[in-house]
């Protein structure tokens, strides 16, 4: 049907509610897995940009700058020309009978199914093999463009990794040459695209803007009034600053502060600008993906070329299974024990290692251990240790196999009887010597002593 102005002001209007309902809906789902929620972040993404063009679309219509909207109105009230009211809505009632006629078989489209299919979409969101996802850099170009500069040094790609957001270990006189700043744009836009995509909904302008804002800057005007206040504050201490550089209330400068040095090139300040956005990039926003990168490429270097495949296409199958996994039931009627895995062991290695086998310990609180194999290793575990210990007795080789508390003390007495005959006896056998040389043991010695006979 031909829309007229305000039927198309209408549709705008619905659309943009639909879309702000369906982005509710959609972040209310919990992803499954963090490719789920990458994907539910760029539709959100593509809703709000959907959201944007309509809306701005909208202000064009109510601006109205070539009347048609307030020619419209009029029109439909009958106070344009010689239309009156009843001719303007017949006018427009032989319009929709017109359009019905030639278009016999058109269907009713139903607004809700079609918006419902964008939270079953996956939106294309492009990435290299070596990122994974937005889990990793992939930095390769940018290194080699690193090493093989002036200004880089010959370091290994993990190095480069810890090293490239470091920019002032290289010297000032490097920094003005043109490969420097074109190293420094390809970093920045790498750095900034795969931001981008890996959190769509981030406002990277407002993040840069409250960065300059933490430090009493200002941060609105031009790319050269933002490059011109970002250079003072990495090359000219705070209390030299002209205070117009700084919002009002600011603290830690001189009301008298002298001007900003006015030889600056452009080049400088946009190469200046690039750093403290690279390195607030890399600390704040960042600083994670740099770790993990860092691990991989490590771990990389200690597996061969058949390993690292296989273990690509293992991480492949379990992002595509693992929602998979964890909306079904585990079925397991013989109750096995559970595996590393999270899912039942396999029969035969129940069997095989007698997990049916049930031995309880005394000794331990009547604690339940399955299996020989774990019933022989909790002697040595702190559960049996801290029950020999409430008993007093030793938890020696001696008392293995032992697991009532009855006969622990038992095997505890005689062995402390057998050891009775080869222990130290002190008043026996102990010896003391008097002033002629007499020798007497402890309890002999002791008694005479008392007597007042030594």
């Amino acid at each position: 049907m031909s829309s007229t102005l305000l039927e198309v002001t209408r549709s705008s209007h619905e659309e943009v509610e639909r879309l702000e309902r369906l982005i509710v809906k959609d972040l209310q789902k919990e992803p499954a897995s963090s490719r789920e929620r990458l994907f539910q972040n760029h539709r959100v993404r593509n809703m709000i940009d959907s959201i944007t063009s309509t809306t701005h679309k909208l202000v064009e219509i109510y601006e109205d700058k070539d009347s048609a909207r307030k020619d419209e109105i009029a029109a439909l009230g009958g106070q344009s020309g010689n239309t009156n009211v009843f001719g303007a809505f017949y006018d427009r009632l032989k319009e929709i009978r017109e359009y019905h006629r030639r278009h016999p078989s058109a269907r009713v489209i139903d607004a809700s199914e079609d918006y419902d299919e964008l939270l079953k979409d996956e939106p294309l969101v492009e990435f290299s093999g070596e990122e994974g996802y937005g889990r990793y850099f992939d930095m390769h170009e940018l290194y080699n463009e690193y090493i093989n500069s002036k200004f880089g040094k010959l370091v290994e790609y993990s190095t480069y990794l810890d090293i490239f957001s470091q920019t002032h270990e290289i010297p000032r006189n490097l920094k003005l040459t043109g490969a420097y700043k074109e190293y420094l744009e390809h970093l920045l836009e790498y750095l900034i695209h795969f931001f981008q995509r890996i959190e769509p909904l981030q406002d990277l302008d407002r993040f840069f803007s409250k960065a300059l804002s933490a430090l009493g800057l200002k941060s609105g005007g031009t790319v050269k009034e933002r490059a011109e206040r970002l250079f003072l504050t990495k090359h000219t201490p705070l209390e030299q600053l002209d205070k117009k550089h700084f919002l009002k209330g600011s603290c830690g400068v001189k009301q008298n502060g002298t001007a900003a040095v006015s030889e600056r090139t452009g080049d400088l300040k946009n190469i200046a600008l690039m750093e403290a956005k690279l390195k607030r990039l890399c600390e704040d926003l960042l600083n994670e993906i740099i770790v993990q990168t860092k691990e991989n490429v490590e771990k990389k270097q200690a597996l061969t070329f058949e390993e690292m495949e296989a273990e690509r296409e293992e991480e492949e199958v379990q992002a595509d299974s693992e929602s998979d996994d964890d909306e079904q039931q585990i079925y397991n009627p013989l109750k096995l024990p559970m595996g590393w895995d999270g899912k039942p062991i396999p029969y035969w290695l129940y069997k095989l290692h007698g997990l049916g086998q049930e031995f309880k310990c005394e000794i331990c609180g009547n604690h339940s251990y399955w299996g020989r194999r774990a019933f022989e290793r909790h002697f040595k575990e702190w559960r049996h240790q801290h029950g020999m210990r409430c008993l007093g007795i030793p938890n020696t080789k001696n008392f293995n196999e032992v697991t009532s508390i009855e006969e622990a003390q038992e095997l505890w007495r005689k062995i402390q009887q057998r050891q009775g005959v080869n222990k130290w006896r002190p008043e026996e056998e102990e010896e003391y010597e008097d002033k002629e040389g007499n020798i007497y043991n402890k309890k002999t010695y002791t008694d005479l002593q008392r007597q007042g006979l030594l």
